[in-house]
């Protein structure tokens, strides 16, 4: 399993790229950063200073999405990335959130994200592609590499994800649900003639090392909020029952709304609704030994990265036991001698 952290581009950037240096140091191997333009700093321009100034991680958005950036900007950046610092780019997307919702706009359609995924790929990857009626191509760019990773939650989005992605992001850590999408995902990659097993799964959930559970809980209980705004799409468009498992829906009942202001924040006013459970649940909480638990698990049912949200105030000592613990605990061991 490979390991990820997911950061926000809060100032000062020097920040992030600090978390992002010990991250790589305590032996994660992806560098994720949210893509939501006036919430946050830009990311792409502080991807750039964590490649500059790390060695080997891969750096990406998680996620942007078709809507605020033209496709073929999106992967001129990555092909330019690629280019000065080799092929150390991901490109994790999806229908939009935030940065789409901030501006009083809406995610794309299924149509639009599928295309999107097409000529972002066929782009990133030094390849030409149609786009507008016309053949594009970077005449600059010679031997990119990039990889997209499709983030779902509701039926079309998971199918979407199995039939062009070249890898799932689901944005909590149940292990049922997590478990139902997989299988979902996978059976969509089969059905169109894809090796399920070719795709990446990554999982991603706020990640707190600490033996305060109230604490932790209420540092986290941001999660099941942003969460339970793709729910509520899915319960709009679907009803409660049917689309997928209960143990999603059923807990966005009290929802009241949400504030972009507090997206991610740790300090969310409107995610009272979000029960303990859901948390538990949802996140990755407690000691060394528990998040070996729940990510020996997780791995089992084909989950091939986790990526670990750092919105919290321990963030260094997570790190710490991730690098020092929990990431060798999750390692294939090899002997020097047999």
């Amino acid at each position: 399993m490979d390991f990820g952290v997911v950061l926000q581009t809060n100032p000062p950037a020097a920040r992030v790229v600090q978390l992002a240096q010990l991250a790589e140091a305590h032996g994660f191997s992806h560098v994720w950063t949210f893509d939501s333009h006036l919430l946050w700093e830009e990311p792409y321009v502080i991807h750039s200073a964590i490649l500059a100034q790390t060695n080997r991680v891969i750096v990406g958005p998680f996620v942007t999405n078709p809507a605020t950036r033209d496709w073929t900007v999106t992967a001129s950046v990555f092909a330019t990335l690629n280019e000065m610092y080799g092929n150390r780019t991901i490109c994790g997307i999806g229908r939009g959130d935030s940065a789409v919702r901030v501006t009083n706009g809406s995610p794309v359609t299924m149509k639009e994200l599928r295309e999107s995924i097409h000529v972002i790929r066929e782009l990133g990857n030094s390849r030409a592609v149609e786009y507008n009626g016309a053949t594009l191509q970077f005449p600059w760019s010679r031997g990119s590499s990039l990889d997209v990773w499709v983030a779902a939650y509701g039926p079309l989005a998971l199918k979407l994800a199995g039939e062009v992605g070249d890898g799932f992001i689901l944005q909590l850590a149940d292990l049922d649900i997590a478990a139902w999408m997989i299988t979902t995902v996978k059976e969509a990659a089969a059905a169109v003639g894809r090796d399920p097993e070719s795709l990446a799964f990554c999982v991603a959930a706020p990640m707190y090392i600490g033996a305060d559970w109230e604490h932790m809980r209420d540092q986290c209980r941001w999660f099941g909020g942003m969460v339970g705004n793709h729910v509520a799409d899915i319960v709009t468009k679907y009803g409660h029952h049917g689309a997928v498992p209960d143990a999603l829906t059923d807990y966005i009942a009290g929802r009241q709304g949400y504030d972009y202001n507090s997206h991610g924040k740790s300090g969310n006013d409107h995610v009272d609704f979000v029960p303990d459970e859901i948390i538990d649940r949802f996140c990755i909480l407690g000691s060394a030994g528990h998040h070996i638990e729940k990510l020996k698990q997780l791995k089992d049912i084909g989950v091939t990265q986790f990526a670990g949200y750092l919105q919290h105030d321990n963030k260094e000592e997570t790190l710490r036991v991730y690098g020092e613990t929990v990431i060798p605990a999750l390692a294939t061991h090899i002997t020097a001698k047999r």
